[in-house]
C-alpha cells in the first residue's frame, strides 16, 4: 500500500495544527457555529442528532494492521468502544467530543491517516474494488489509479468548493464490485486490442433524491490521459453545475439537463487544451505508484487443499463459511476472505475495538498485513493461504466475526438512520436487525441464495437502497415512519435503479412485507439457480405488487 512521503507527513501535521486552533476558537466562543461549520466539515467533523461525528478516510478501502489498531484505539479512548464502517470504505465515530477531535487527528496522522475531504463540496474519498490486487477476474489493480487521483484531488485549489460533493470509483475487474455506475465519475480499467491499459469512463451516476445510472462517455481513455480528462470533466461541472439549488447540484443533473452528447462535446473541448499539459501522466510515474501495490510474495502452499478437505468434513460450520465468505484468489493456494460485520440481529458495519484489534492481529498472522473495507460494510483479508483458513475461522468465530452470509439476505447495507443522523426521517438499524433476525437461519438463507437488501433512513440514500435487489427507504408521513420498498436495483456491471413497488409499510409491518417479497420470488423462480434479481427482471413487478397489495394493485402495474 502507499506510504506517506515527507510532503504528506508535513501537510497532514500542518492541517491538524490548523484545526486545533479552529476548535479552540470555537470552544472559546470566538468562532460562531456558522463560521465554524465549513471548517469542521473540511476535517470530517459533522454535528449529528446527539453528538459530533468524525469520519476518517480509508483511501480506496486499504489499510494495514497498524492502522486498524489505531482505529481500535480511537474507538476505545475517544468514543464508546466501536466504529462504523461505511459505504464509502471509511469509518465513522459517532460520539467523540469536539474538544478531543484535534487529538484524534494527531494520533491518526501518526499512522498515516486523516479525515481531510471526507465531507464538504469537494472530491471525496476515491473508492475501489475491495478485492483489488487479488481477484481472478482482474485486468489490473485499480488502486494505483485511485492513489494518483487521491494525490491530485487533495485540497485541489480549483475543486475545493464544487457545486456539490463529488465521488469517484475505480474498478479493474470484469465484475464491478465498486458500483462505478452510481458515482459522479466511474472508471473501469481495461485493455485495448494492443494490450494497452486505459479506462472506460462513466459520468453522471448517483443516488439520492434523483437516482441515475451513469452514462459511458468514453469507451477507451489511455491511462496517461486520466488526470487531464478527469480535470476536464470536473472543470466543466464546476463551471456549469447548479449552485442555486442543492437538490439539483450534482453532475448527474447537469448530464440530464445538458444532454450526454453536448456535455461530452464540452468535456472533449476542455480535454483538448489539457491533453498535452503537465497533467499528462508519465509512464514511469504510473509504474512507480503501481510498485506500492505489488502483490505480496506469496509462498506456495499446496497442502491447503488437503487441509480444507479434512476441515470441511470435520466442521459443517466451517464448510458453510468457506463456501460463502471465501472467494478464489489469483494464486490457487490462497483465498480472499470476507470478514462479516453483519452478525444476525446486529448493526451492519459496526465493529468493536476488540474486534478491530483481532482483525489487525489476524491480518499480520495470516494476511500479509493487508485489510480492506468493502463498500458493502464488511472487512476483507485479501491474501489468506487455504491452509490457514481453519485457524482463521476459529479465531473469527470466537469474536462473532464468522457469520457465513456474504452476499446473502442478512448481509444488509444500512445507514445510521434516525438513531444518529440529523437528516434522517426514519430509523434504519432496527429494521435491518429485525430482517436479519427473521432470516437468520442458515438453511433459509441458502434456500434464498444471493439477495442484497439495502436500507436508507432518508432520501439521501447513504444506504444505497436504490441499487438494492430489495431496497427500503424510510420516510416520514404525518409524524410516523414508513418504509417504501423498491425492487430490482443493482450496483454491479449491469446496474439498475430499483422500481418503487407501492405505498410504504409501518415499521412493525416492513419485515413481513420483505418476507412476502421473498416468498413470492421462491414461488416463481424457474429453478434454485435463478437469483432474485434474475427472476425479477424476467417477471417484472406485477406478481410482487399482487402479493403485497392485492389484485387491484397488480392490475394497475
Amino acid at each position: 500500500m502507499y506510504r506517506y512521503d515527507e510532503f504528506d507527513h508535513a501537510f497532514v501535521a500542518a492541517r491538524v495544527d490548523q484545526f486545533r486552533d479552529q476548535v479552540a476558537r470555537r470552544l472559546s466562543g470566538e468562532l460562531a457555529e456558522d463560521a465554524f461549520k465549513p471548517l469542521r466539515l473540511m476535517n470530517g467533523v459533522y454535528l449529528q442528532l446527539h453528538a459530533y461525528m468524525l469520519r476518517v478516510a480509508i483511501p480506496y478501502g486499504t489499510l494495514n494492521a497498524r492502522q486498524m489498531r489505531m482505529l481500535a484505539h480511537v474507538a476505545r479512548k475517544y468514543d464508546r468502544g466501536y466504529g462504523h464502517f461505511t459505504t464509502r470504505q471509511n469509518i465513522q465515530y459517532n460520539w467523540p467530543k469536539l474538544s478531543d477531535t484535534p487529538d484524534i487527528l494527531k494520533e491518526l496522522a501518526s499512522v498515516e491517516m486523516h479525515a481531510i475531504q471526507t465531507s464538504g463540496n469537494c472530491i471525496r474519498n476515491v473508492t475501489a474494488d475491495h478485492f483489488a490486487g487479488a481477484a481472478q477476474d482482474e485486468v489490473a489493480d485499480p488502486r494505483p489509479y485511485a492513489e494518483i487521483l487521491r494525490q491530485w484531488s487533495s485540497v485541489h485549489p480549483e475543486f475545493s468548493f464544487l457545486p456539490r460533493k463529488f465521488k469517484i470509483a475505480v474498478t479493474g475487474a470484469e465484475r464491478d464490485r465498486a458500483a462505478i455506475q452510481v458515482h459522479d465519475i466511474g472508471l473501469h480499467v481495461k485493455k485495448d486490442e494492443a494490450g494497452k491499459l486505459g479506462f472506460a469512463v462513466y459520468v453522471g451516476g448517483g443516488q439520492g433524491r434523483t437516482p441515475m445510472i451513469a452514462k459511458k462517455i468514453k469507451d477507451f481513455l489511455p491511462e496517461e490521459d486520466m488526470l487531464s480528462y478527469i480535470t476536464a470533466i470536473v472543470r466543466v461541472y464546476n463551471l456549469h453545475g447548479r449552485r442555486d439549488n442543492k437538490y439539483k447540484a450534482r453532475i448527474k443533473i447537469l448530464v440530464h439537463e445538458t444532454g450526454t452528447e453536448e456535455l461530452t462535446r464540452q468535456i472533449d473541448a476542455e480535454f483538448a487544451s489539457l491533453k498535452d499539459s503537465q497533467l499528462k501522466l508519465p509512464e514511469g510515474d504510473i509504474r512507480a505508484i503501481e510498485s506500492y501495490f505489488a502483490l505480496p510474495d506469496l509462498p506456495q502452499r499446496p497442502e491447503g487443499w488437503e487441509i480444507l478437505a479434512k476441515a470441511k468434513k470435520a466442521d459443517p460450520a466451517f464448510a458453510t463459511w468457506l463456501a460463502q465468505n471465501v472467494q478464489p484468489h489469483k494464486n490457487p493456494d490462497y483465498g480472499m476472505v470476507t470478514v462479516s460485520l453483519k452478525p444476525i440481529g446486529g448493526t451492519p458495519g459496526d465493529a468493536s475495538d476488540e474486534q478491530m484489534d483481532l482483525v489487525a492481529d489476524l491480518a499480520e498472522r495470516y494476511g500479509f498485513d493487508e485489510i480492506r473495507v468493502s463498500h458493502e460494510q464488511n472487512l476483507i483479508l485479501p491474501h489468506v493461504a487455504l491452509a490457514d483458513l481453519p485457524a482463521l475461522h476459529e479465531a473469527l468465530s470466537g469474536a462473532k466475526l464468522a457469520t457465513a452470509n456474504a452476499g446473502l439476505i442478512t448481509d444488509i447495507i444500512a445507514c445510521p438512520g434516525l438513531d444518529y443522523c440529523a437528516l434522517a426521517n426514519a430509523r434504519a438499524i432496527p429494521v435491518a436487525q429485525a430482517i436479519s433476525s427473521r432470516f437468520g437461519s442458515q438453511a433459509r438463507q441458502a434456500e434464498i441464495g444471493e439477495l442484497k437488501i439495502k436500507i436508507s433512513g432518508c432520501i439521501n440514500a447513504c444506504g444505497h437502497h436504490h441499487v438494492g435487489h430489495i431496497g427500503l427507504l424510510g420516510v416520514e408521513k404525518k409524524g410516523a415512519e414508513l418504509y417504501q420498498i423498491t425492487l430490482g436495483g443493482s450496483g454491479d456491471e449491469h446496474s439498475s435503479i430499483g422500481e418503487i413497488i407501492g405505498r410504504g409499510f409501518e415499521p412493525e409491518k416492513v419485515t413481513d412485507a420483505v418476507e412476502t417479497v421473498v416468498d413470492t420470488y421462491l414461488g416463481l423462480r424457474l429453478d434454485p439457480k435463478e437469483t432474485f434479481l434474475e427472476a425479477y427482471r424476467r417477471v417484472g413487478p406485477k406478481p410482487f405488487k399482487e402479493a403485497l397489495y392485492g389484485g387491484a394493485a397488480a392490475e394497475a402495474a
